[in-house]
């Protein structure tokens, strides 16, 4: 719910802030879609947009925070067993070590 938060919040207010800077210079009455004049009010258009503005905002938020993982959280579960592991892997156990139970 926290990470929630992190990424929610914060990609709200940008996406009020990206909806007013793109209706500062377009008018939503002067929208095409497929080449046609877009047939929604525009209440629909400035909403369509906020919503817009906000998914893309969201995704990057969610980026950020999938980046800011250290190693030790990405590699903190392995699912290769002690003696399945890579050569080189600080995790290996090699057959016959103690510890290997």
């Amino acid at each position: 719910m926290n990470k929630a938060i992190l990424i929610l919040w914060p990609s709200f207010i940008i996406g009020g802030i990206g909806e007013v800077l793109f209706f500062t210079v377009f008018d939503p009455r002067e929208l095409y879609l497929f080449g046609e004049p877009a047939s929604l009010s525009r209440l629909a258009v400035y909403s369509i947009g906020f919503f817009l503005c906000w998914a893309f905002a969201a995704a990057s938020s969610a980026f950020t925070c999938f980046l800011q993982k250290s190693a030790a959280e990405i590699n903190r579960i392995c699912p290769l067993e002690p003696s399945a592991r890579p050569p080189g892997c600080p995790k290996r156990e090699e057959p016959g070590t103690p510890g290997n139970g």
